[in-house]
């Protein structure tokens, strides 16, 4: 890869998302409509998501027909380039079928499995947080910086719960044990818009045990580019329930990353393994 290829990955993944949006936002006029679950029968996809990936794919392939692309609605494209898109469609569909303005089209370009290029596009106020390996990160235009991290009990929280019944007991009962230990937390719906907020100071740490790649391929970069860690760590629900497949995600400033992660292991949202992967 070149020197400059990470802001040409960059542009291209922010043309699409601006597209991308433009037909989320047409398609939310009037309300959106459920095409199909997943996982449960809260865990929603409707024809904007599959309409926004298909479109997302597409721009894609026709800039750069040697790419692979893998996205949550779609069958995974292989190519032969070396460069893989990570794309959410919408992340954040439950939030977008009741009209909360908290869902974003997510695109991640990742080489050799490291995310180097990202953009996530809040399709509801059309605020567009943008990433480059080595390059920063920005929210429209402007350089994005984490906030210095207070003490734990001074410090906001963003997370996330799954759509299994089992998960979200488990997910419930340690947010129930951190609670206490911070200053409040906080469940926006969207895993990539989350990890955006802590890039830009509206939060000091996320941690959610669960989401997919596409959920957190983008926002991971414009995270740590404005000086946060991130981390995919041992989930200690995951070891409760047998699923040792799944891990817990984590962003938080990089002078509270210590301590933030120790808390969480001591309210159980971390195992005791080493970690699998931290930037």
């Amino acid at each position: 890869m070149t020197a400059d290829e990470p802001a040409a990955l960059r542009d291209l993944a922010l043309d699409v998302a601006r597209e991308a949006a433009a037909l989320v936002r047409e398609r939310r006029v009037g309300g959106a409509t459920v095409a199909d679950t997943k996982s449960s029968s809260v865990d929603v996809v409707t024809e904007a998501d599959r309409a926004s990936e298909d479109l997302i794919r597409r721009r894609l392939l026709e800039a750069r027909p040697d790419d692979s692309v893998v996205g949550e609605e779609g069958d995974d494209h292989s190519g032969p380039s070396g460069v893989r898109w990570v794309i959410d469609p919408i992340d954040g569909t439950v939030n977008y079928v009741y009209g909360l303005p908290e869902y974003a089209v997510s695109i991640g370009a990742e080489v050799a499995g490291a995310t180097v290029a990202a953009v996530v596009l809040n399709a509801a106020t059309g605020t567009e947080y943008v990433a480059a390996r080595g390059l920063g990160s920005t929210r429209d235009g402007v350089a994005l910086r984490v906030r210095p991290s207070p003490p734990l009990a001074q410090r906001l929280v963003l997370t996330g719960f799954g759509y299994r019944t089992d998960v979200r007991a488990g997910q419930a009962a340690r947010v129930a044990r951190l609670l206490p230990r911070v200053r409040d937390i906080r469940r926006m719906g969207s895993c990539a818009l989350d990890l955006c907020h802590v890039a830009e100071g509206s939060a000091d740490g996320y941690v959610e045990e669960g989401p997919n790649a596409w959920d957190w391929s983008a926002g991971s970069l414009v995270a740590t580019e404005a000086g946060a860690r991130f981390g995919l760590l041992p989930g200690g629900l995951a070891a409760e329930l047998g699923e040792t497949g799944r891990k817990v995600v984590i962003a938080a400033p990089a002078d509270g990353w210590d301590d933030f992660v120790a808390l969480l292991e001591e309210c159980g949202f971390v195992g005791r393994n080493p970690p699998s992967e931290v930037e």
